[in-house]
């Protein structure tokens, strides 16, 4: 049948993805999330936004979760930003990280791709969203697998 998507990345590759997460959220109140399955079936937005809303997203204070999504079988990948973000990240800037990210995987580094997005991402939450001393971390940090 094929390899779990939960069996895609080594455990070296799974905790490097988290600690870009985390290194990233040190520095802004936005949420990250990255979500990896094999099969995308129909338009990868859409999915990517199912994923989103199952993943609650939309219920940050601030509205500025980003999702990493993706497809590994169907070779489909998505970033997609929340209102809050999305409001105000320069209108190329999803398409460009998303280029960026690509051009890693083919090359073969999935792990590494992801990384250099989430920084990315990261970088861009910080200018609109800074941290703040009472921020809470909202949504979990770890790897979100389907089937």
């Amino acid at each position: 049948m094929g390899k779990a998507a939960t069996d895609f990345f080594t455990p070296e590759q799974k905790e490097a993805i988290k600690l870009a997460v985390q290194q990233a959220e040190k520095e802004t109140s936005g949420e990250i999330r990255v979500h990896i399955e094999n099969v995308c079936e129909g338009d990868v937005l859409d999915r990517a936004a199912t994923v989103f809303d199952k993943l609650g997203m939309t219920q940050t204070e601030q509205r500025n979760g980003v999702l990493f999504y993706v497809a590994l079988k169907s070779h489909k990948f998505a970033i997609l930003g929340d209102l809050g973000i999305n409001a105000k990240v320069p209108k190329d800037f999803w398409e460009s990280t998303k280029e960026k990210i690509i051009e890693n995987f083919k090359e073969g580094l999935f792990a590494e791709g992801l990384v250099e997005g989430i920084t990315m991402a990261g970088k861009e939450l910080k200018e609109w969203f800074p941290y703040q001393t009472d921020d809470v971390n909202e949504l979990p940090d770890d790897i979100s697998f389907g089937k």
